[in-house]
């Protein structure tokens, strides 16, 4: 819980990549706490959708641009905390997720900010076989070296309404066929809301959360096959699926360069080893968990035939008779 007796209305954060897919509901728990929030991202615009849930002057929409120093000491500076959300999957990693989280770190420290929380990966190593696993765990190192006592939050796969990965494999459950790659690695999905939470506890209440690296996860451990299962389940389609071997996969991310490929190269290094959380996890926040299957119903139900109102005409019907 954050200090009853600090006036958080005279309190600034900021969230780096706060119109994001996390960074919405990040924002969404900080207008609760009743602190001002600094939504920072390339396109402000783009997330005027946030306006509505906040107080007035609770908002400020700023643009910030990672990669240039002046840019973000700009929207650092004056903050309470920051914390860090900015993160890709292509283009250039180790400037985004190394010198500009780096650079943000020094930059909270050097204006005084009392709290930064920067959002990293499970398996985050430097040595890491992935571009993308090892400049994460770089990006940890220069955040941690710049600011000793940053919160690191490390969840795996997270899933929510406006998500890339449920959607998608929603989609493609409509398919009498369902080919899975990496089908016996492990994940422990996490719900969108759950993490949010989290972060904003993490920000707002430092002398409990800082200096510590916490791995997130749900309430559930599903190997890959058995989440593509569940999302199908929820979008009400039962597809056959089909685990493809690994030497399949292999061969194919090798072409991810090109256009509509299913996969790079360096998510099939990723899907090599587990994504589940150790240690206390969200427990450490006061957060109950909440199952994929609980939650996504509400947003794949556009996936099943006749669309997402079709499970209620069925049961309507049924009561009925």
């Amino acid at each position: 819980m954050k200090d009853p007796k600090i006036n958080w209305r005279e309190r600034i954060i900021t969230v780096l990549g706060g119109g994001g897919f996390i960074g919405r509901y990040v924002c969404e728990e900080l207008f609760k706490t009743g602190v001002r929030v600094r939504a920072a991202q390339r396109e402000p615009r783009a997330a005027h959708f946030l306006q509505p849930l906040a107080a007035v002057g609770q908002l400020d929409l700023v643009a910030v641009n990672m990669l240039r120093p002046e840019s973000l000491e700009r929207v650092i500076e004056g903050s309470w905390g920051v914390i860090n959300l900015v993160g890709v999957f292509g283009g250039d990693l180790e400037r985004i997720h190394v010198e500009s989280a780096g650079r943000a770190a020094e930059l909270a420290a050097k204006t005084g900010a009392q709290s930064f929380v920067h959002i990293s990966a499970i398996n985050a190593d430097p040595e890491a076989p992935s571009v993308y696993g090892s400049t994460k765990g770089r990006g940890e190192l220069a955040v941690r070296a710049a600011f000793p006592g940053a919160t690191i939050i490390r969840p795996s796969l997270v899933f929510g309404q406006e998500d890339q990965l449920t959607n998608r494999f929603g989609s493609m459950s409509r398919l009498p066929i369902l080919p899975v790659l990496g089908g016996r690695t492990k994940f422990q999905p996490i719900y969108v809301r759950d993490l949010a939470q989290a972060i904003a506890i993490a920000a707002t209440n430092p002398a409990d959360h800082g200096g510590k690296t916490f791995e997130l996860g749900g309430p559930e451990v599903m190997t890959m096959r058995e989440l593509n299962a569940t999302i199908a389940e929820a979008a009400c389609q039962k597809p056959d699926i089909v685990e493809l071997p690994d030497f399949v996969g292999n061969a194919m991310s090798y072409l991810g360069f090109l256009p509509g490929a299913p996969l790079t190269r360096d998510q099939w290094l990723m899907l090599q080893k587990d994504n589940v959380a150790s240690g206390q996890g969200l427990e450490a926040f006061g957060v109950q968990p909440t199952p994929l299957a609980a939650v996504a119903p509400e947003w794949l139900g556009r996936f099943r035939k006749g669309g997402r109102f079709q499970g209620h005409h069925t049961r309507s019907q049924s009561t009925a008779g």
